[in-house]
């Protein structure tokens, strides 16, 4: 098992938490390095909730990984706390590829990206334009905030609705940040309140999460459309779809899917479903493993390996 490391980076001046999960074997590398994935969570997520698992995997099958925490989350530093904010995200993501890029034994050619939810829109938009990126991994994603809108509407009671963009109006009116619950049981106000995910969200919660966000991000994602800019990826991506996804639209992930000429993976379960400890985690792994083995391998009889690990 890969042994993981601290490790510390900086964004916009900003000093961004991470792990690095060092590669087993060389079956990826080549005499430049390893490839390194760069690995980042969802809304209001951290990299101790749930993404070690996905992490050591990939380690396992010889990528080096460095997971992060955004500026204002986990162990990252920045202030004010629990603000997303798409542009600052999306730069941390950035300085995050440059510090994996440095890691002693990789090759700084072959990055992976890797993110899930509103990170699997983030990784579109940072893979765009660049040559320096081999492989996008993206799970689940967010690509188009106004489809996500449309969603919502059509499963949150009007009433939740209501209060969460209150809150947000306040918030973002105001001197102080709102915050509200990242997530909720039904009838709370919270950024997601559908039954069952709270139970799904918290129970993958390690020790640094805070279930908070400023309540003005419902506000912000209507114009945050990364699928748009899949069309501009030049290297081979994986979009992984829930195709009873309540929370990031499968749709708009399978046209981001077709602009971005990516091989695409579905899965008949909801969002969470895909995570460590649920019944599609296991599969979602193995695709990524696989995938990746076929692009990055530098010999037939590796991606044979990756092929028949699952």
């Amino acid at each position: 098992m890969s042994v993981r490391a601290d490790v510390r980076f900086d964004s916009a001046g900003v000093a961004c938490a991470a792990w690095h999960f060092p590669g087993v074997g060389d079956g990826l590398a080549t005499a430049a390095g390893r490839p390194a994935v760069v690995m980042a969570h969802g809304l209001g997520g951290t990299k101790d909730s749930g993404l070690e698992p996905f992490a050591t995997r990939l380690a396992a099958a010889g990528l080096e990984v460095l997971a992060f925490d955004y500026r204002g989350f986990g162990a990252s530093e920045g202030s004010p706390r629990q603000r997303v904010s798409m542009a600052g995200q999306l730069e941390d993501y950035r300085a995050a590829m440059a510090a994996a890029a440095a890691l002693p034994g990789v090759d700084p050619r072959r990055l992976v990206l890797w993110g899930v939810s509103l990170a699997g829109g983030h990784v579109l938009a940072a893979a765009a334009g660049r040559d320096d990126v081999a492989a996008v991994v993206s799970l689940t994603p967010l690509v188009d905030g106004l489809a996500a809108g449309r969603h919502a509407l059509a499963s949150h009671s009007p009433a939740s609705i209501v209060r969460s963009t209150v809150a947000g109006l306040h918030s973002r009116a105001g001197r102080v940040p709102v915050t509200m619950p990242i997530v909720g049981r039904l009838g709370e106000t919270a950024a997601l309140t559908l039954p069952g995910l709270y139970e799904d969200y918290t129970a993958l919660a390690g020790p640094t999460w805070v279930n908070e966000v400023d309540a003005a991000v419902g506000l912000k994602l209507g114009g945050h459309r990364p699928g748009r800019l899949a069309k501009h990826v030049r290297c081979p991506m994986l979009v992984q779809i829930a195709d009873f996804d309540r929370s990031a639209p499968p749709h708009a992930a399978a046209k981001a899917a077709v602009k971005g000429r990516a091989e695409v993976r579905h899965y008949p379960c909801d969002h969470f479903d895909v995570w460590p400890g649920k019944e599609w985690f296991e599969a979602a792994v193995a695709h990524q493993v696989r995938f990746l083995g076929r692009h990055l391998a530098t010999d037939r009889s590796t991606v044979d390996r990756n092929e028949n690990a699952f």
